[in-house]
């Protein structure tokens, strides 16, 4: 890949007007055109995402269901072995675009535990009824119901179970203490950039996630943005559980 195919992305990205009637033929319609440049350009962009999988370690036995989780490049972050001894990984997304890209991965790979799934986030459940880890990488931000996919997830894991998000974001106003305080400037510009896209990076989701599960590991930065030197773009890593005795 290169600065043709970076090109390309950032065409998409930056000048192509997003169109649909529905989320799902938009999202269709701003990945088609880019989708086997996706993974490359945004491996540099999509910072903590190895993080994330990291602070959630080897989960074995487990049902594993990535929501919004795209071509599976997610999936290169899992050591080999800690990949073999999951039950089964869902792959849900809504882009069939990048979904071929996934199938052709684990073809290439000879994965036998992954399934593409091209589904709403707000609504998938696993044919198991539960999981034992969801995950949202890069995806929260570019969900319109964002609240019920957070609460589709909490509803199907497992008590006890295992939630990771990884996003970018912008803080409150007044941040609680202990988080990251942004300035007007950054809190208003990287909303009105992302939202050409439909990605909205938002000042609740942390408060929601945090409310919602306890917290395991949270983790606020800034990413560099390629072609955009003085860009730096704030994102956040967090695993939380679903308390032991909840329904």
């Amino acid at each position: 890949m290169g600065i043709a195919s970076d090109l390309r992305v950032l065409y998409h990205l930056a000048v192509k007007r997003v169109r649909g009637d529905s989320h799902a033929a938009r999202m269709e319609n701003f990945y088609a055109g880019q989708a086997q440049a996706y993974d490359d350009f945004r491996r540099r962009l999509l910072q903590g995402r190895e993080r994330l999988w990291r602070q959630i370690g080897d989960q074995p036995g487990a049902v594993w269901v990535d929501l919004g989780g795209g071509t599976g490049a997610n999936l290169e972050f899992f050591e080999p072995q800690a990949r073999q001894r999951l039950q089964q990984i869902y792959v849900v997304d809504l882009a069939p675009s990048l979904l071929r890209v996934l199938e052709q991965r684990i073809t290439d790979q000879g994965w036998n535990n992954v399934v593409p799934v091209q589904a709403d986030a707000t609504t998938f459940r696993p044919p198991t009824g539960q999981a034992n880890v969801v995950t949202f990488s890069y995806s929260l931000t570019m969900i319109p119901d964002w609240f019920a996919a957070i609460d589709n997830a909490y509803a199907m894991l497992e008590p006890g179970g295992l939630l990771g998000v990884v996003d970018f974001y912008v803080s409150r106003k007044h941040a609680a203490a202990g988080h990251t305080q942004h300035t007007w400037s950054t809190r208003s510009f990287w909303p009105l950039w992302f939202a050409a896209d439909n990605v909205y990076p938002s000042s609740e989701h942390l408060p929601y996630l945090q409310q919602r599960f306890e917290t395991v590991h949270l983790y606020e930065s800034r990413a560099k943005v390629p072609y955009l030197p003085w860009g730096r773009v704030p994102y956040y890593t967090f695993v939380g559980r679903k308390a032991p005795g909840a329904a």
